[in-house]
């Protein structure tokens, strides 16, 4: 059985585990923190359970029993074939574990970081072993979204990237290469150019929090959870994507030319978006949030594995 080791504990690296348990490879998980250590095995039950109860899997018992937690990160490497790292988003940080992780895995294990912005260059450039390093990005939660973007810094192997990308495919994830280091990488540069707009429409007044959330559950979003941006602007024109620019882009070049800018995420900006926000931030009301949206996400996972693909 081909092992792989989970570093960091939190939300991301258990859904990770899941991931790599559900396609039936054994996974070791570690953390510093003892009581993220402690607490792990129920949280990773319950979110296996959502899972069967989505009939996304058939046995839960024997996915949860192909995870263990590991007392050291010397333990939970030992043996692996890929490393996955889910630690805190600052440079310092991930530049001291992966000096850990080259010291501690096989030579010849793959050592992915789930970073959502941080290049893997910032961090990996002193290591003997940097050309197995890349980033492996996904979408929270990795077990029920698939989406991965693989990149590598200047010095990662191509090879190490191409195997990369198999083994993600390989246990069910959706892999896209992202060529080049770009900071933010593809999603989250997509997701922020349209949170910046979001947040100036609101705060300038222009539609409220909550009904600008409906316009993407009830518009965009419909669209874009099965086909993408591109595709679907080749629909909304008679003669596809060239026709789509000649006949709309005029407008599109005007919204470019004065964008949302870094004065949105001020604090002042923020306070004002926030009394448009009807919901308190409480522990409670977060955590029942997040488990009806995995719920949700499970049944939509289950729908797109039976809906046939677009040609």
């Amino acid at each position: 059985m081909t092992k792989a080791s989970i570093v960091g504990a939190g939300l991301i690296g258990r859904a990770w585990a899941v991931v790599f348990a559900r396609a039936g490879w054994e996974v070791s998980v570690f953390d510093p923190d003892a009581a993220t250590r402690a607490g792990f095995a129920a949280a990773v039950s319950a979110d296996v359970a959502v899972l069967e109860r989505a009939e996304l899997v058939a046995d839960g018992k024997a996915i949860v029993a192909r995870i263990t937690v590991a007392e050291t990160l010397g333990d939970c490497l030992a043996g692996t074939a890929f490393v996955q790292e889910n630690g805190p988003e600052k440079v310092e940080v991930k530049t001291a574990l992966f000096r850990d992780l080259d010291a501690l895995a096989p030579p010849e294990a793959i050592l992915a970081s789930s970073t959502s912005a941080i290049v893997a260059s910032l961090f990996t450039e002193g290591l003997a072993g940097r050309g197995r390093c890349l980033v492996g990005h996904p979408v929270n939660p990795p077990h029920l979204i698939p989406l991965v973007e693989v990149c590598g810094a200047p010095w990662t192997d191509p090879a190490v990237v191409e195997r990369a990308v198999e083994i993600y495919r390989a246990v069910g994830q959706s892999p896209i290469t992202a060529h080049k280091e770009m900071e933010g990488f593809v999603l989250n540069r997509l997701q922020g150019a349209l949170l910046a707009e979001a947040f100036r429409l609101v705060e300038e007044g222009v539609v409220s929090a909550e009904d600008l959330d409906l316009t993407l559950t009830d518009g965009l979003a419909r669209r874009w959870s099965f086909i993408g941006p591109l595709a679907t602007i080749e629909l909304n024109a008679p003669g596809g994507i060239p026709d789509y620019c000649a006949r709309y882009t005029g407008f599109y070049k005007r919204l470019a030319a004065s964008p949302a800018g870094p004065e949105v995420y001020e604090e002042a900006q923020v306070a004002r978006l926030l009394e448009s926000w009807p919901h308190a931030a409480e522990p409670e009301r977060l955590a029942a949030r997040a488990a009806w949206r995995n719920t949700r996400l499970a049944a939509l996972a289950a729908h797109l594995a039976e809906a046939p693909k677009a040609g």
